[in-house]
């Protein structure tokens, strides 16, 4: 009976409103027509809590996050509503890049309803200097660090798009095509190894002081660095520089990124090592004519 009385007190204590009547036929009663406030959210207030706030602002779901979340909290026990204000008062996420404006892409909100609609989507899609036109079956969105990703199927193939380089976007009235095994969230965890072995296209050999191996990690981030590197600690043995076969971007890329690492030395390719020296060489130049015409 103690357990009892102690989980009708919890119930009242969350705003539930219990009454108790003693005597014959007596027992507990909940009032009559009382819903719960999260009983009453709505499908789409519900969508905007998964979706967080920096999701919720790019789709135009601000408003309706507030609105959710005053539902839920107000539906909590005080202890626990309490610990909650205390939490978003000491921490606070930011999924977004540093110093990155935040430009969804004229064509969210068109390429979200698809999604949700589960219809076809006609884009247009600009990478570098080229403009595809692709009929897609959309299949989902992320959000990752600010920026938003279409993953959807072109003639059956699963491809990532990013939103802000879709130029053109008109939503059909046809059914899309979804695979029946496919799972967004597994499908995300495995293109970000499969897109850093398609981009990496330079294959390198490095020589690089073992104190330097966080700022590689670091300016040359991703999953094949990570294995280059520990495949030359294996071999290594108590040497202080390592030699790490690592592949790359391309040459422009690769010199930007590994100009930030201390002491790294490019054995290959040629073309990579002439352009860092060169790189290298303006720079030196550069700071010597400040250094002239200083005061």
């Amino acid at each position: 009976m103690r357990t009892i009385y102690r989980d009708i007190q919890a119930l009242q204590e969350a705003g539930v409103p219990l009454w108790t009547e003693s005597g014959p036929g007596g027992g507990i009663h909940l009032m009559p027509g009382w819903r719960s406030p999260v009983d009453g959210m709505t499908g789409e207030e519900a969508s905007a809590l998964i979706f967080g706030p920096a999701g919720a602002a790019d789709l135009g779901m601000a408003g309706v996050l507030a609105t959710a979340r005053s539902k839920v909290r107000s539906g909590l026990p005080t202890a626990v509503g309490s610990q909650i204000d205390a939490i978003a008062s000491r921490f606070h996420l930011d999924a977004s890049g540093w110093f990155r404006t935040r430009e969804p892409g004229e064509f969210l909100a068109v390429v979200a309803e698809a999604v949700w609609d589960g219809v076809r989507l006609d884009i247009r899609y600009t990478t570098g200097d080229r403009t595809r036109s692709r009929r897609l079956d959309p299949l989902g969105l992320v959000l990752k660090n600010g920026v938003w990703y279409l993953v959807a199927a072109h003639r059956g193939q699963v491809r990532t798009y990013r939103v802000q380089r879709i130029s053109e976007a008109l939503r059909r009235e046809e059914l899309a095509q979804r695979p029946a095994d496919f799972d967004l969230p597994t499908y995300w965890a495995s293109t970000g190894d499969d897109l850093d072995r398609r981009i990496r296209t330079l294959d390198t050999i490095l020589r690089i002081p073992r104190a330097s191996l966080p700022d590689l990690r670091a300016h040359v981030p991703g999953p094949a660095t990570a294995l280059a590197i520990e495949r030359a600690l294996a071999g290594a043995g108590d040497t202080e520089t390592l030699e790490v076969a690592l592949p790359l971007e391309r040459l422009e890329v690769a010199t930007a990124q590994l100009a930030a690492v201390p002491g790294v030395d490019v054995i290959e390719p040629r073309e990579l090592r002439a352009a860092l020296h060169a790189l290298g060489t303006n720079l030196a130049r550069a700071n010597a004519l400040k250094a002239d015409v200083a005061p």
